[in-house]
């Protein structure tokens, strides 16, 4: 930030809010990390504090000294329910800029984060809101890393859609230029990797870097739910994941934008280099480098 005040990062300990804050420690920008584990951070300029969504006695000491939030949603819950009154708070102690992480399947006015976008545009005098695709982090993690690992399967109800998966370090590097940027962006950014792939191809690209079978196995909407539902995950909520699987296989997600290139001044991570950067994260035992 050009001005001095401090940013406040939201889900600190998540995956873009970690990349996030390490970028801003790297450039000496004063940054705050907010979640419900409250650290010491050894790092210079910058401190961990204890945040809870549901908890609003937590804003005060997570917004003193703030101008500007990287706002990322707690999960399995209604955002819009403790999201907007916490900008209301952030708004009244001083905070001018918000930026919102949301997701390209979602629009302004949409289910979830839908109406957060709209309440962010419309509530604060500086914004942005980032979209992006899929994560390429799900295939290490998330999602569809355990299953790779354990049976060298993706699956998923997306059939032959296609998606651009994106590395959260882009997604990072956007809302770095979006928080720090002199001018606000006021905009939504949907941001991409450079190529939409199908899951079929995903695998087999991953299959390559990691010298072993992966392979996508395509089951139903109906299916998928269930199976996330065995899972833990609860009916809504499941039902909502298993919709953008299939709104994916009608091609909702197939598309590729310039926005990380435009942003930032350089071209996204692509699903190989990611793949061949985290090969050994896939292979089992007896698995040839």
């Amino acid at each position: 930030m050009t001005q001095g005040g401090k940013i406040l990062v939201t889900g600190g300990t998540g995956n873009t809010g970690a990349a996030l804050a390490s970028r801003f420690r790297a450039a000496n920008v004063p940054v705050r990390t907010a979640s419900r584990k409250a650290v010491a951070d050894a790092h210079g300029g910058s401190k961990q504090v204890y945040f809870d969504w549901e908890d609003e006695a937590t804003y005060g000491s997570a917004l003193e000294g703030v101008e500007r939030v990287y706002l990322v949603a707690p999960p399995l819950t209604d955002p819009e329910r403790v999201m907007v009154p916490f900008l209301r708070r952030a708004l009244k102690t001083g905070v001018r800029r918000a930026v919102l992480l949301s997701s390209s399947a979602i629009p302004e006015g949409g289910p979830v984060l839908g109406q957060v976008h709209r309440a962010v545009r419309e509530m604060m005098p500086e914004w942005a809101v980032l979209q992006p695709s899929w994560f390429m982090q799900n295939f290490t993690g998330g999602m569809h890393g355990g299953a790779i690992r354990a049976s060298g399967e993706i699956v998923t109800a997306t059939g032959e859609g296609r998606v651009a998966f994106v590395d959260v370090g882009d997604i990072a590097e956007v809302a770095f230029r979006t928080l720090t940027d002199a001018e606000p962006h006021n905009k939504a950014h949907v941001i991409t990797g450079p190529q939409a792939l199908s899951y079929a191809e995903a695998a087999a690209i991953i299959s390559e870097a990691a010298h072993r079978p992966v392979h996508h196995v395509s089951i139903s909407g109906a299916q998928l739910r269930e199976r996330l539902m065995g899972t833990g995950i609860p009916e809504g909520y499941a039902a909502l994941l298993a919709g953008l699987d299939e709104a994916i296989k009608n091609g909702a997600e197939d598309r590729v934008t310039s926005t990380v290139q435009e942003v930032t001044g350089r071209p996204p991570n692509s699903l190989g280099e990611f793949a061949r950067d985290h090969a050994p994260v896939w292979r089992g035992p007896g698995t040839e480098a």
